[in-house]
């Protein structure tokens, strides 16, 4: 069992940006009049922060921030 199953959340951009980047490496569809692959780093961009935020905010709740 994890002790400390809030750090999962810093999983989310090592699996955002390396995992899955071999499964959205295209240049179609374009989103936003953007290739697939740029909206895709956008986005994986913009959900780090919101990541580490969620891990920084369950941590201070365990009394370890």
């Amino acid at each position: 069992m994890l002790k400390r199953p809030t750090l999962l959340w810093l999983l989310v951009p090592y699996v955002l940006y390396l995992g899955v980047l071999p499964l959205v490496n295209r240049v179609t569809p374009t989103v936003l009049g953007l290739p697939f692959l740029f909206f895709w780093l956008l986005l994986a961009t913009l959900l780090t922060p919101l990541a580490v935020w969620l891990t920084w905010r369950g941590e201070k709740k365990r009394g370890r921030a």
